[in-house]
């Protein structure tokens, strides 16, 4: 440590050293013999360390054993200067040099000498605006697609500034996004594409639509048995299996189904081997099981060892099930006592109709195969027009249906549009 006298001659020491403090209280005893730095009578000098803290120790006060005052107040009398802290330099600049943010959009950046200044503004926009959107906690399609739109314009600008052809086929993208996103929004609203109708709660989504349409033309060619009502408990035991080769009815599910007929199809089904029931349980008593005891049932040909028609979930198993059954348990084709024939054109005209609910979902003129929709129904194409007549008499159909040039036109009616398959 260091002893030394400050600006003014007042005496400080810096440190704890024992011999340089009393070298420094030797030195004070000579200057006050000489006359320098006498403090007044009764009172004594203290000494300041580098931390601010007066030492009491050292002063004659505390020599002679009179009361210290308290901590960091001196003596009356006492002139004292303590080192000043050490400064706290500026803080280094760290070694990594701190990045420029530029804007980006679609993983490029929007050059800050880009002209015009227009397009430069509306591409950083557009990149903030989709990172918003992505940080949004529920999508919105409609505002995703104008994003696209924006997008499309945007890039189709910057490629004919920039002479880019990347830039041109990312403004095509952005095109078609723009249109399969407002496709998307369509289907989950339930109206056409482009149009302003009612907002409609679909039972399917288009993909759901989809499966659907494949576990109907699976039951077209694959039925084991011609007859409508056969036809019908295909379809329907199909979809309560369609994942497992396994499922469940209840004798309520299969008289809903086939009303007089359920025994008689079941049997039918069971000897040609394309249905089998556990060991211990008969047709009559899959008829009288309750919803607390269903029967279970197995369709070879779905099992998991077989070829897999379908691929789907659970999920969409469920709802394929129900949809058929909201079809076939229609309140007003009950009423007008419709057969398995007719209901079994029900679900057709339902699967294969587009949102605003034309069959074929090409348009008024567009229409199904009356061929086809005949082999699905158990029907010769000549018998399909009375099954018609029978949809539009139950409020099915919208209008009488035309079966002209062999091709089913129509459209549902409008209660019947959230059961429609989205073609």
């Amino acid at each position: 440590m260091s002893a030394g006298t400050g600006d003014r001659g007042e005496l400080f020491v810096d440190g704890t050293g024992g011999g340089r403090t009393d070298g420094v209280a030797a030195g004070r005893t000579r200057r006050s013999a000489a006359g320098v730095g006498r403090a007044p009578a009764g009172g004594g000098a203290a000494v300041m360390f580098s931390d601010g803290v007066p030492s009491h120790s050292h002063s004659p006060a505390a020599a002679s054993g009179a009361p210290a005052e308290s901590t960091g107040v001196l003596a009356e009398g006492t002139r004292s200067t303590a080192l000043p802290r050490a400064r706290t330099g500026p803080p280094r600049r760290g070694s990594r040099r701190e990045k420029k943010s530029w804007p980006k959009i679609a993983q490029r950046i929007v050059p800050d000498d880009l002209q015009p200044e227009v397009l430069r503004l509306e591409l950083t926009e557009l990149g903030d605006a989709f990172r918003a959107y992505q940080r949004r906690p529920e999508p919105d399609l409609a505002v995703l697609a104008e994003l696209h739109d924006r997008k499309a314009r945007a890039f189709a600008l910057w490629a004919d500034v920039t002479d880019d052809a990347s830039l041109r086929e990312e403004a095509d993208r952005a095109v078609a996004a723009a249109r399969t996103t407002r496709e998307m929004d369509a289907n989950r609203r339930g109206v056409p594409v482009g149009g302003e109708g009612p907002v409609i709660e679909r039972l399917l989504t288009r993909g759901q639509g989809v499966h659907a349409r494949t576990v109907l033309e699976h039951v077209r060619v694959g039925s084991p048995l011609p007859g409508a009502e056969a036809r019908l408990a295909v379809l329907m035991l199909t979809l309560r299996a369609a994942r497992a080769g396994t499922g469940n009815v209840t004798g309520q599910d299969l008289g809903g189904w086939l009303q007089g007929d359920a025994e008689r199809v079941l049997r039918e089904l069971v000897d040609v081997g394309w249905l089998l029931l556990p060991e211990d349980v008969t047709a009559d008593d899959a008829l009288t099981s309750r919803a607390e005891e269903p029967a279970q049932v197995t369709v070879p040909s779905l099992l998991a060892g077989a070829p897999r028609p379908f691929f789907f979930g659970k999920v969409t198993r469920a709802r394929l099930s129900g949809w058929a059954q909201k079809v076939v348990g229609d309140r007003k084709l009950r009423k007008k006592k419709a057969g398995a024939a007719t209901r079994l054109l029900a679900v057709y005209t339902a699967a294969h109709s587009g949102p605003g609910g034309c069959l074929g979902g090409g348009g008024e003129d567009a229409g199904l195969a009356l061929d086809e929709v005949a082999q699905f129904c158990g029907l010769r194409p000549e018998e399909v027009a009375e099954h018609a007549g029978l949809l539009t008499a139950a409020g099915w159909l919208e209008e009488e249906a035309d079966t002209a040039d062999g091709r089913l036109r129509g459209r549902l009616a409008e209660r019947v549009l959230p059961l429609s398959g989205l073609l």
